[in-house]
Parts: C-alpha cells; sequence; structure tokens
C-alpha cells in the first residue's frame, strides 16, 4: 500500500520549479490540460498544479487539484521514467466529472516522452517502503 502515497518530496512546490518547467520543458496539452514535462534531477516523479481563478470559485479549483493529484498518485508508478511535471488546468475544467479529468489526463500522460535513461525512479514506492529496501 506504501507506493499509493503522495508525500511532499514528490511535489513541486518553489516557484522556481515551476517556472523553470514552463521555460524549459516540453509541453504536451490535450482539450482539457497543459502540461510541462522535464526529466526529473531529483530521480523521482514530481508534480505540480496550477488551476487559476478563472476554472471556477475556490471549492472547484481545490476539486480539479484534488483530482489530478488523485490521478498522478494512482497511476504514476506505471510510467517509465522520471520527469517533474507541470500540469495546468484549462478554463472549463471545473466543470468537467471526475471520469471524464481522469481520461483526459491519462491521454495527457500517454504523450510523455520516454525516458533516456535505464534507471528507474529511485522513490517509485516513496515514503517508508523504500526506506525499508535500504535498511535490509
Amino acid at each position: 500500500m506504501g507506493g499509493f502515497r503522495f508525500p511532499k518530496a514528490d511535489r513541486i512546490l518553489k516557484r522556481a520549479d515551476f517556472l523553470r518547467l514552463a521555460e524549459t520543458g516540453k509541453k504536451i496539452q490535450n482539450v482539457d490540460f497543459i502540461a510541462f514535462v522535464q526529466a526529473s534531477s531529483a530521480r523521482r516523479w514530481r508534480l505540480g498544479v496550477a488551476v487559476s481563478r478563472k476554472v471556477g470559485n475556490a471549492v472547484v479549483r481545490n476539486r480539479v487539484k484534488r483530482l489530478v493529484r488523485e490521478f498522478f498518485r494512482l497511476n504514476h508508478a506505471q510510467w517509465k521514467g522520471c520527469f517533474d511535471v507541470y500540469v495546468i488546468a484549462k478554463k472549463h475544467t471545473g466543470s468537467l466529472n471526475s471520469h471524464r479529468i481522469f481520461s483526459s489526463l491519462l491521454e495527457l500522460f500517454n504523450q510523455l516522452p520516454e525516458s533516456n535513461s535505464t534507471d528507474t525512479c529511485d522513490a517509485r514506492s516513496s515514503g517508508r517502503a523504500a526506506s525499508r529496501k535500504a535498511v535490509r
């Protein structure tokens, strides 16, 4: 069950990281989302989410962010490579149901570039599970 956690280390929190991704990351998009993707220097998947006020009020914006984080938390272990991903919700995203948001995110994440490295992420099973392996 440890592989489904979403610890702070898996989040992009600093403004500088968001700006770096927006300027140097590969842009992928679909009808509902825009994402900037770059190989992770932290050797782990990291996610940052931005939802503008144009999407809706605070309740709507938080719902969209929660659904994006939940999708990422449940699915990031099945993707190859390690990336920093900055997801931006488009204006109409607040009116979508959760099934549509999940399917749109699946479509978006399927566009991820193939990783050039052959290593896997250090912290795919982040948190306690990774530290348990190191202790043994």
